[in-house]
């Protein structure tokens, strides 16, 4: 959700800025939006207005009663090194200066996108498979490996997951949802909606904005790995 900073077009990562009164209202709309919507874990960044977030979501959600909030570090959002706490046009105006292009620029102090970030998403994605896979794997009952047959989506909050028995929650932020996107698509290969827009689909996420992956995992000796993946909606603002 929104906070002062979102607000006045200022950078934050270090800043660990509560929700503004619009962030509220922007977390309790996600929460009933997702009232209905049945849960078997949530994930969130340890930054405070992540968690506030989630615990919005949780409230408005039956499914949420009994579940834990799993806060991991690794889900917090993208360093912005010397620009923290500065104007985002000032950091656009870096990366111009610079002869690269925003949000791919990293300022001196940062964190890199396709380094150390993406590493930080990776290292937080294996973690959440092992534990969702030793947790859930059995009620699947056999190693199946293929995707859902691909629907479209209709505007439902629980477009692509009505016969899903695993569905994870994940708060995070937006800069750092650019660079898991990015890795999803061009990495990983993961299936876009029909008729996507590929500069849509790499766009900065609005504040809780929602985007949802299918994703099927096999069982590999006592490993879990992930075999396949598609996206259902990216960047829904409803």
């Amino acid at each position: 959700g929104e906070t002062q900073y979102n607000k006045d077009g200022l950078l934050q990562q270090a800043i660990d800025a509560p929700l503004s009164e619009a962030g509220l209202q922007q977390a309790e709309a996600a929460g009933r939006y997702l009232a209905h919507v049945k849960f078997t874990n949530v994930f969130v960044s340890s930054m405070l207005r992540a968690k506030q977030t989630t615990e919005i979501i949780m409230k408005h959600n039956s499914s949420c009663s009994a579940l834990e909030m799993v806060c991991d570090p690794l889900l917090i959002e993208k360093s912005f090194g010397i620009a923290e706490g500065g104007r985002l046009q000032d950091l656009k105006d870096m990366a111009q200066a610079a002869g690269q292009t925003f949000p791919g620029f990293t300022p001196p102090g940062g964190e890199t996108q396709e380094q150390q970030v993406k590493q930080r998403f990776k290292e937080f994605l294996e973690k959440m498979l092992q534990q969702i896979g030793a947790e859930h794997f059995s009620e699947r009952g056999q190693d199946d490996s293929s995707l859902p047959a691909p629907s479209q989506a209709e505007g439902k909050a629980d477009d692509g997951v009505k016969d899903i028995p695993v569905h994870a929650l994940v708060v995070t932020h937006g800069a750092y949802m650019c660079v898991v996107v990015r890795y999803f698509v061009e990495e990983l290969h993961c299936g876009l909606p029909r008729g996507s827009d590929k500069a849509h689909v790499f766009s900065l996420s609005p504040n809780t904005g929602l985007c949802r992956f299918i994703i099927t995992v096999r069982k590999q000796d006592d490993e879990f790995i992930l075999s396949g993946m598609r996206c259902v909606f990216i960047h829904r603002g409803d």
